[in-house]
């Protein structure tokens, strides 16, 4: 968006995504020193974010690659890094279609958890002309997708590695299902260890040790070094971090990089405040803070976003003598980021309170 570098919060149009550059650039270092000093390789997940400039920045930082969950968000991604994970079943000749059309430099790696999806993705790669590495996705305790018992990996593994126009190259698991604060998480990464251990035994001792064991989240982040065999993690959130983020523990409140500039519109009814970020701004979604609600502000966190409808967000301020007043501006850190980001169409990035740049939220759709 021309005409807003070096601009002041007063002239944007509320409500609008901000993004701390300085904050963004500690959560990088602090992930990329994080996996240095334990042998990992970093894949970020760009679904958080869905631009090609922080993409750029992470690779920038260490990343070997960018995570990706969507057709368009590997055609954004693929423009900036030539190493693309597609981490969700490749069902479908559209979303095929998209993915064979990739540049021809890009090394492409998807994961599933069906021999249909292996024999739909390898006529489309046998088509295209190109080879497309495959991952064995694994459920280890998150119950959405991923192949249930050590067998089933083999058996696939063993069709991937058959198969012509794909390069079986090992598995990929999410531990989406923990998010418990960093110091509840002891008996999360046992089970992690025992359940991708028994797979890892199993692939092994049929000669088919994986080159690449794939897996992280953010909740997860700071003891993935703790998961025995894990060579790479695919963390999204921690690059803008958000309030469930910080609720547990994975972020202090201070590296949230990422809120919604909002202007407060009413202050008619005693004990609340009106802005004008509803529901299209910080999406409505449950968060993990005890206190509940939909987000929190940036300088003032005890004041948490009550309810939301979809242009109003509700503040809560009974139990605060602070009143501001119609026309004031307040930040919002949302419950999750990755929600909120995809219902903006540019990122104002801000150095020192300042906007400096304006980033398209590229990736958005399918």
């Amino acid at each position: 968006m021309r005409g807003m570098e070096n601009a002041s919060l007063e002239a944007l149009v509320t409500p609008a995504a901000l993004v701390d550059l300085d904050r963004v650039e500690t959560n990088l270092q602090r992930v990329s020193r994080y996996t240095r000093e334990h042998g990992l390789h970093w894949r970020p997940h760009t679904k958080t974010h869905k631009t090609a400039e922080l993409t750029a920045l992470q690779l920038t930082a260490g990343a070997v690659g960018a995570t990706v969950a969507t057709p368009r968000e590997a055609e954004v991604m693929a423009a900036v890094t030539p190493d693309i994970l597609f981490a969700y079943p490749p069902v479908g000749a559209a979303r095929l279609a998209k993915l064979m059309a990739l540049p021809p430099r890009t090394k492409l790696t998807v994961a599933l958890d069906s021999l249909e999806a292996l024999a739909g993705l390898r006529r489309a790669a046998e088509q295209a002309g190109r080879n497309v590495g495959v991952l064995v996705e694994l459920d280890l305790g998150m119950r959405r997708v991923g192949v249930t018992t050590p067998a089933q990996a083999v058996a696939l593994a063993r069709a991937m590695a058959a198969s012509p126009a794909v390069t079986w190259r090992g598995v990929i698991f999410y531990p989406g299902h923990v998010r418990a604060p960093l110091h509840q998480q002891d008996e999360a990464v046992r089970e992690q260890n025992a359940r991708l251990g028994a797979f890892l035994e199993e692939l092994e001792r049929e000669q088919l040790k994986p080159e690449v064991v794939s897996g992280g989240s953010t909740p997860m982040l700071w003891r993935s070094h703790e998961v025995k065999g894990l060579t790479e993690i695919r963390p999204g959130i921690n690059v803008l971090n958000d309030r469930n983020s910080a609720s547990i523990g994975a972020c202090a409140w201070d590296d949230c990089a990422f809120s919604v500039l909002a202007t407060v519109v009413s202050t008619a009814v005693p004990g609340q405040v009106v802005i004008d970020a509803g529901s299209k701004a910080l999406a409505k979604e449950e968060g993990l803070a005890p206190e509940g609600g939909y987000g929190a502000l940036l300088d003032r966190p005890d004041i948490i976003v009550r309810n939301v409808s979809e242009e109003h967000g509700l503040l809560d301020v009974s139990s605060t003598s602070w009143r501001p007043r119609v026309g004031d501006l307040v930040r919002v850190v949302p419950n999750h980021v990755c929600a909120a980001v995809n219902l903006h169409e540019r990122l104002h990035v801000l150095r020192g309170g300042t906007v400096t740049n304006t980033w398209a939220v590229a990736a958005r759709g399918w």
